[in-house]
């Protein structure tokens, strides 16, 4: 099956539907995009769990070391790492509940795409969520 992109309204949506972003792969190193990228979606309203086991805390908040270890609901698994490493992360999203696998821009797998829609996820791929948080609520999230 054939990996079709959500459309504007659709991630809109999502966005909107989301208070807590697991970001797997999210660095310490303020320079690193994964840093930089979290970083604006917490100051724009988003609550951020870095998913670093080489991490004790990031932005201010606690890191685990997987999905597994996240101790609340997840509603977006956000994705900053090599594509070929996002098949166990899509798994790992499927058995922790998580609502969408958004693999950021850059990163496309359709191994992790089939696993994510197969497990009842929303499959965002190749998009940065900054970005789309920007273009489509440029005001902010509104109050949930």
């Amino acid at each position: 099956m054939a990996y079709v992109h959500p459309s504007r309204d659709e991630i809109k949506q999502i966005l909107i539907g989301a208070d807590t972003i697991a970001v797997v792969g999210l660095s310490d190193d303020p320079s690193k995009t994964s840093y930089m990228v979290s970083e604006a979606m917490q100051a724009k309203g988003y609550r951020i769990i870095p998913v670093n086991p080489n991490a004790t805390s990031i932005l201010g908040e606690k890191s685990y070391p997987s999905l597994k270890d996240v101790p609340e609901p997840i509603d977006i698994v956000n994705v900053f790492r090599r594509p070929e490493h996002t098949p166990p992360i899509a798994k790992e999203a499927v058995e922790v509940g998580a609502k969408v696998l958004w693999l950021q821009l850059g990163i496309s797998n359709e191994e992790a795409a089939s696993i994510a829609t197969e497990g009842g996820l929303r499959i965002i791929m190749d998009r940065c969520i900054k970005v789309e948080d920007s273009i489509l609520l440029p005001q902010g999230k509104p109050a949930s």
